[in-house]
């Protein structure tokens, strides 16, 4: 099987720094930390036919709102190419499995929330259902630290934990807008991000294609047209009332690529010229900055939060989704007769459901829009960081099951 890239345990080491550094300046200087992220660095009173109300650009915002956009490119291109691309892990048939693990996951996850926050959920804000939103998402750069010391760096189970960790992430973010937009949905912004992403592949993507002449084909692999089209369809969504986080994932099916899947974050990927992966490339290192200041604008832990929310989030996440992806995944092999990825193994997959239960990044994200904010956003986090410590028991089981 093909090396997944090391530079994904960079993004985890970078993430965490991120998180060590703002849970320390909360814990002892709460006033400074919170009114430093929610700084207004400037303020934009847009006409009320473009939003309905002023943009607040706060280090949060331009963080989780902008910067982290390009996190969530990086991402997507790997999903899309599993989907999309000659050998791709979701391909064909190929995608049955990972597909009901992944659904399976979604519907335990909200569903195990639901029944908990109904319980026992005590926050005077409350209302029924909220943040039902919130453990839909995973952290695939968590996850693949632990999952790499699980099964090695070039295990077939690693691959299909990121398949469902990316894909946990993205329709993460996707549910969040739609379900809880950013002040008023205006879906008519969309057709701006659509603008761009048509007129971008009409006048420089489809010039790629064999056949095309040299001139065509330079002009195709210029990467500047790209990156216009990425800003105007980035405000497209954000204008649309949708998390900002997503604005550059419609671009991608514009971007010439390979004509076939190497594997998620495959070392191969790093020989390739093409627009889409020369463009990955130099997101490496500014992403990697990125989700360190994503885990210090965003990851602060208030560490005396604990409260009837992080229950809820710890049985959503280490109870219904892996007994979600399970089942999503039994079904999927014994009802609809779709196999296993070749080389893994039912007790690769029981590791792999349980590693799934851990969830920051995404989650984090969702937590500003899908819950009320105060305490039960705090608890909320809280509960978050504590879902990490599934991992470590992961770490601890993996050796027992994997001699069976």
């Amino acid at each position: 099987m093909y090396r997944v890239s090391p530079f994904v345990r960079h993004f985890a080491w970078a993430l965490l720094g991120g998180i060590g550094v703002a849970t320390l300046w909360l814990n002892t200087s709460p006033a400074t930390y919170y009114d430093t992220m929610e700084m207004r660095l400037a303020e934009f009173p847009l006409p009320l036919w473009i939003v309905s109300e002023p943009l607040p650009l706060t280090p949060v915002t331009v963080v989780s709102q902008g910067l982290m956009a390009l996190f969530l490119l990086f991402i997507g291109k790997e999903l899309w190419e599993s989907l999309m691309l000659r050998r791709g892990a979701l391909s064909g048939r190929r995608a049955g499995l990972p597909l009901g693990a992944m659904l399976g996951g979604w519907l335990g996850a909200v569903a195990i929330w639901l029944v908990t926050g109904s319980l026992i959920e005590t926050a005077l804000e409350a209302t029924p259902g909220d943040g039902w939103a919130v453990p839909i998402g995973s952290d695939v750069v968590l996850c693949y630290l632990i999952g790499r010391r699980v099964f090695g760096p070039s295990h077939p189970a690693l691959h299909l934990l990121l398949l469902i960790t990316i894909a946990n992430d993205i329709a993460g973010l996707l549910l969040l807008g739609l379900a809880f937009p950013q002040g008023v949905l205006r879906p008519g912004w969309l057709l701006l991000s659509a603008g761009a992403v048509g007129g971008v592949w009409l006048l420089f993507g489809r010039l790629a294609r064999p056949g095309q002449s040299e001139r065509h084909h330079l002009r195709a692999f210029a990467l500047w047209p790209y990156m216009v089209a990425g800003a105007l369809c980035w405000a497209g969504v954000v204008l649309a009332g949708l998390p900002g986080a997503l604005g550059l994932l419609p671009l991608i099916p514009a971007i010439p690529h390979a004509d076939r899947a190497f594997g998620l974050f495959s070392e191969a990927e790093e020989f390739l010229q093409d627009p889409l992966n020369r463009l990955a490339h130099l997101l490496v290192k500014p992403v990697a900055a990125i989700l360190f200041l994503f885990g210090l604008t965003s990851g602060g832990i208030d560490l005396q939060a604990f409260a009837p929310t992080s229950m809820t989030v710890l049985a959503a996440l280490w109870v219904g989704k892996p007994l979600g992806v399970l089942l999503g995944a039994a079904i999927a092999a014994r009802v609809l007769r779709f196999a296993l990825p070749q080389g893994v193994r039912p007790v690769d997959l029981v590791l792999v459901a349980l590693i799934s239960g851990m969830g920051f990044t995404v989650p984090v994200l969702t937590i500003a829009t899908a819950l009320p904010g105060g305490g039960m956003g705090e608890a909320a986090r809280l509960g978050l960081a504590m879902s990490l410590a599934i991992g470590v028991f992961a770490l601890l089981l993996g050796p027992i099951l994997r001699r069976k």
